[in-house]
């Protein structure tokens, strides 16, 4: 006998699917979102506060304090931080852009062997070149300072940002090129009057990710910086510490404030690094 296939069980198949998948989607986030609660409560509660309650209990007496003395410690970690992270990922970003601009639209001998080997950083660990890049950087005398660190990041960000941008390119219509040739423009006037402006989503992604990347970045920083004062915040997060006891609340606020400028771009700028993604992976 046939099976008979009755019309009601697609659409009771698809609201079940309809309602699931949300549910679910919603104890992933809370699940996810349960550290940042722990994080959260914690920061807001007295040292004496934290010792006799749980971790789970909410504060009975919310404070700044933590905050305010986790600011403190970490102000110069903070700072390095940003004199780190924005040139290193400007730089990144821009070198980027012309490697996926000539390796895209230039097309000399040798670019797919040149755009290969460019990818090859990407896999390569970052434990394999800390050696070989400690004495790289100490015959130049980079070794211990902010520079010697934008310097790693630029190089270590390159191959990402070249690829992103070469798929990006590789989308636009090579004829635009030769018009520019037609009406008397060079490479470097194409580059900055037509390609640059349509770049923007790509320039997004790229700065997103390499400001993520390298604000949270630890290895690095904590290898190339052996002086204090040129740590960044990921390595002063280690003075939050307590020799004896764990004061618990400051380093759950100094983590808070170590995370917030990434949080905050993620926030502002999320919705344009979605949209750069899928832009890119479209054309490309």
């Amino acid at each position: 006998m046939k099976n008979v296939e009755i019309p009601g069980d697609a659409p009771r198949r698809f609201n079940t699917w309809r309602f699931a998948v949300p549910i679910f989607l919603t104890v992933a986030a809370v699940l996810y979102l349960v550290p940042v609660y722990v994080l959260l409560t914690t920061s807001l509660k007295s040292m004496a506060e934290v010792s006799r309650t749980s971790v789970w209990a909410l504060p009975r007496r919310p404070t700044l304090e933590a905050f305010r003395e986790a600011g403190l410690a970490l102000a110069p970690g903070l700072k390095n931080s940003v004199l780190l992270t924005v040139p290193a990922t400007i730089i990144s970003s821009f070198l980027g852009s012309l490697n996926g601009f000539a390796l895209a639209k230039l097309r000399f001998k040798g670019a797919d062997l040149v755009f290969a080997l460019i990818l090859f950083g990407m896999f390569l660990p970052y434990q394999v070149v800390l050696i070989p890049l400690v004495q790289l950087l100490m015959r130049y005398r980079l070794y211990g300072s902010i520079l010697g660190l934008i310097v790693t990041h630029v190089v270590y960000g390159l191959p990402i940002t070249t690829l992103m941008f070469r798929n990006y390119y590789t989308a636009i219509p090579g004829e635009l090129l030769e018009a520019a040739r037609i009406d008397g423009a060079g490479l470097v006037t194409f580059y900055r009057r037509i390609l640059l402006p349509l770049s923007v989503p790509g320039f997004l992604v790229a700065v997103i990710w390499q400001f993520t990347n390298i604000w949270n970045d630890f290895l690095f920083a904590v290898t190339i910086t052996n002086d204090p004062r040129s740590q960044p915040v990921t390595v002063a997060l280690q003075g939050l510490a307590g020799s004896l006891v764990a004061r618990w609340h400051v380093q759950m606020a100094g983590a808070l404030l170590a995370a917030l400028p990434t949080l905050v771009v993620y926030i502002f700028l999320g919705r344009y690094f979605i949209r750069g993604l899928l832009s890119g992976s479209l054309k490309g």
